[in-house]
Formats: C-alpha cells, sequence, structure tokens
C-alpha cells in the first residue's frame, strides 16, 4: 500500500513548511499552516469506485440522463425543505446550535424509513443513549442500525457489510482519516473526512447526511469549502426558551433554497406543524395595544404571525431600539420613516419588537404590521383582533405591493380574518367579488393612520 506523505501550507500566502509554525516566515501571519495530503494511501472507500471512463466532451443536447425518484423520509416538512424527499447519491450537511435538536431530528428521520436500511454512525453518544432516545420518541425500526465510531476506515468496512440505504454521521467534527496526523475536528481532518464521505456517496449512490457544529458567530464550523462540497446545506435554528425550531435551506443543488419547515420540541421528540399559523398566534379574548398581525411568507407557504411591539418614554436619555426575530436595521428604518412622514416623535422613546413564536422573519411584507403594532403602542390603541396586513414600506412613507397577494389573503381568510389592509398597488388582478374578507387598500402612511387611529 502506498504511504501517505503530508505537508502544512500557509492559508495566506501558500508558502510550505515540513513541520507546523505558529508564525509563517514569509509572510508574518499566525496560526495559518493547515496540514495538506500531497500522496495519499489506498483509501478504504477505494474499493466502491467503479471503472472511470475517460472523458471527453458532449454536446449538451445529446447528454441524456435517466429521472431519479426522490427517497421519502416520512416527513412533510423534511421532504419540503428537501425538494421532495432525499437525492440518491446526495450529500447533505445539517448545522445548528447545540441542544437544538439535529440528532433528534435525523434519529427520528431514521426510525421512521421503515422500508429502508439506515446507518447512524454517532462519535458523540454512546448506543446506549441513543437506544434511550429512540425509547422516548417511540418508534421502532428493525432496519436502523447504530454505529460507534469516528475512524473512517472502520466506519467504510461497516458500511461494506450492511450495505445500507441511508448513513448520517453525527457529526463531521468527530471523525478522523488514518491519512493525516491532525486530530479530529481539525480543518485538514474535517476537509479530508468529508471528501471521502463524498465520493463514496457519489460512487454508490447512497445518500450521506451529515450533521455539523456551528461557531459561537452562528457559521458551520471547519472550512468554508465543507459547505461547497456538499450538495444541500440546512439550518436548524430555534430558540432554545421556545418549543418552535426552524429549517431552512441555505443551500440545495436539488430543490429551492427559500422553503422552510416549522417542528415543535415535545417531550416524545419533534412534532411537524403543518398548519404555523394557528400555532403563531395568541389567542387572547382581551385586546391590548402594540400587536398586530401579519400575513407573510415563507418559501411557497403563507403564515400569520404576530407582531409586538413596546414603545415607552426613555428612561436615561439615549432611546433604546430592541428586536427579536426581525433585523434591527430595518427597524430604525422605519422609525425613521414614521418620524419624518407622520410626524410621530419617537427619537425619545424606547421601542422594542418581537416576532411571537420565536421565529425569525425577512419578509418585506411585514412592515406594515411593525408600524401598526408601534403606532398603537405609541398611542396606546388596541388593534381589532380581526384585521392582518401585508404590504413594504418604502422611504418616503409609500405603502408597496407585495409578492403573492393572494395566497396571503387566502390564509387570513382561513383562519377566520374579517379585514386585511394592503397596499392598493396590490389590487390589480386580484378578485375581490370572491373573497368573503373586506380588503383594505392603502398607498401612504397617513392613510393607514386615519383607518387605526
Amino acid at each position: 500500500m502506498a504511504k501517505t506523505k503530508t505537508t502544512f501550507f500557509c492559508q495566506h500566502c501558500g508558502n510550505q513548511s515540513s513541520k507546523w509554525l505558529g508564525r509563517c516566515p514569509a509572510c508574518g501571519e499566525w496560526n495559518t499552516f493547515v496540514e495538506e495530503v500531497i500522496q495519499k494511501a489506498d483509501t478504504p472507500e477505494s474499493k466502491y469506485r467503479k471503472d472511470v471512463k475517460k472523458s471527453k466532451p458532449e454536446l449538451i443536447q445529446e447528454i441524456t440522463y435517466e429521472k431519479q425518484n426522490r427517497m421519502d423520509t416520512r416527513s412533510v416538512e423534511l421532504n419540503r425543505v428537501l425538494g421532495g424527499g432525499l437525492v440518491p447519491g446526495s450529500i447533505i450537511l445539517v448545522g445548528g446550535e447545540p441542544g437544538i435538536g439535529k440528532s433528534t431530528l435525523m434519529l427520528q428521520m431514521a426510525l421512521n424509513m421503515k422500508a429502508n436500511r439506515v446507518l447512524y454512525v454517532s462519535g458523540e453518544e454512546s448506543n446506549q443513549q441513543l437506544k434511550m432516545r429512540a425509547d422516548r420518541l417511540g418508534i421502532n425500526n428493525p432496519d436502523c442500525f447504530i454505529l460507534n465510531e469516528t475512524f473512517t476506515g472502520e466506519i467504510f468496512r461497516h458500511i461494506g457489510e450492511l450495505e445500507p440505504s441511508i448513513v448520517v454521521i453525527d457529526s463531521i467534527q468527530t471523525l478522523y482519516s488514518e491519512n493525516l496526523d491532525s486530530s479530529a475536528g481539525s480543518i485538514s481532518q474535517i476537509r479530508e473526512t468529508a471528501a471521502e464521505l463524498q465520493r463514496f456517496s457519489k460512487t454508490t449512490g447512497i445518500p450521506v447526511i451529515l450533521i455539523g457544529h456551528i461557531t459561537k458567530d452562528g457559521g458551520l464550523a471547519g472550512p468554508k469549502l465543507l459547505e461547497h462540497m456538499v450538495d444541500t446545506v440546512l439550518q436548524f435554528e430555534g430558540d432554545r426558551h421556545y418549543g418552535f425550531r426552524i429549517l431552512r435551506s441555505v443551500k440545495n443543488r436539488f430543490g429551492s433554497t427559500s422553503e422552510l419547515g416549522i417542528f415543535e420540541m415535545q417531550t416524545g421528540g419533534l412534532r411537524e406543524v403543518l398548519n404555523p399559523s394557528e400555532v403563531l398566534l395568541t389567542q387572547r379574548d382581551d385586546l391590548v395595544s402594540g400587536v398586530a398581525i401579519a400575513a407573510m411568507i415563507e418559501g411557497q407557504r403563507p403564515m400569520l404571525v404576530e407582531t409586538q411591539a413596546l414603545v415607552g418614554q426613555a428612561a436615561y436619555g439615549t432611546p433604546q431600539r430592541s428586536s427579536t426575530g426581525f433585523d434591527l436595521r430595518r427597524l430604525n428604518m422605519l422609525l425613521a420613516v414614521l418620524e419624518k412622514r407622520s410626524g410621530f416623535k419617537l427619537s425619545t422613546k424606547d421601542v422594542f419588537l418581537n416576532i411571537a413564536g420565536g421565529i425569525r422573519v425577512d419578509d418585506p411584507a411585514i412592515d406594515l404590521s411593525v408600524i401598526s403594532a408601534v403606532l398603537s403602542s405609541a398611542e396606546d390603541v388596541a388593534i381589532d383582533k380581526n384585521i392582518c396586513f401585508a404590504g413594504e414600506v418604502g422611504l418616503s412613507g409609500e405603502i408597496r405591493s407585495v409578492s403573492r397577494i393572494e395566497k396571503r389573503i387566502s390564509e387570513a381568510e382561513k383562519l377566520g380574518f374579517e379585514k386585511i389592509i394592503i397596499s392598493k398597488y396590490n389590487l390589480k388582478g386580484v378578485n375581490t367579488k370572491q373573497l368573503k374578507i373586506e380588503i383594505i387598500p392603502v398607498s401612504r402612511i397617513q392613510e393607514l393612520l386615519d383607518k387605526l387611529l
């Protein structure tokens, strides 16, 4: 067997060294040397490689391909984010904060896919711990195998014996390859083990799911190359103090990146939230000021969320601006528009904004409900609970149209709302005669004030 040869390269200038150095002698940068393989040994996954034909250029109209059926994960929300299910031969990276539920989600998927043989490889938990979690989930799958291993050579050997349909790795930061001397979790080890798993997945057609750690800044731990190597990157996020979890698609070669899945963490595992609007809206009898309902779109799914605002006099001179679930810079912009275009003096007042349910919203159509909630709290006037909002606010104070207004109106009507305030520029093409909900068009912030106050 050929011997593996490695050397160290500076990531900043490319200087080469036979040993690791703290400071690069060429460019003077610190901690930039990483270990690289310059000659590989025969790898354990090499037996999976098929005979490779010599490549040649082909005309694009002469290229043929067979449509591959996706594998059903038995989860409506997970299938939606993946674009319809697992694609054979794909490699998927799932990242998220510690304790958010990544391992629970993947184990739940492995136990639910009873028609497929699944190998769950864990380098962080023992077999007994995983068995305890499986018992808590209350799901039994006779074809789900658990392997506690971190050495890629042994993992490939067991894969060859079991011949699974799906492989789950928990996590990529715990694996190590014999081709490198560096410790598990280092940049070089993450890159090398991910490359081995990628070659295995592409040559066998077996989908591989990698669970990854994140840094304190929220990015995926390891080299940026890791995200380029995989086909799909999923982000599992949410506030641990809330029960809801959001699964977002950051990168997807086989589907849309605008989809999201919503789960609720319970004692028996993650429950899919098929109608999030009913869950995210607070059921209250008393009217309170500072609450407005927004009709938003995430991917192809319409949702109604509750926007809460609290406006009070600044106690220490400098007003506070705080936002949870909404971009703080956009909140400051909307407050400036309110002060300039409508005459509300908010520069000396504290403003706190919260999106109920612990989710984060990026849809510009929520601007109208944010302004309405702020005005409601500032004037201490409650908004009718049967009214919702959908519109973007421009810098000149105009209410701009938003996309897919029909879906937003339909969702509001389905949940029993009687009125929806939208931009008058969205009325074109909307058949209001067939709708039971009353549509109130507005074009500027001043019109919104007249309708509300």
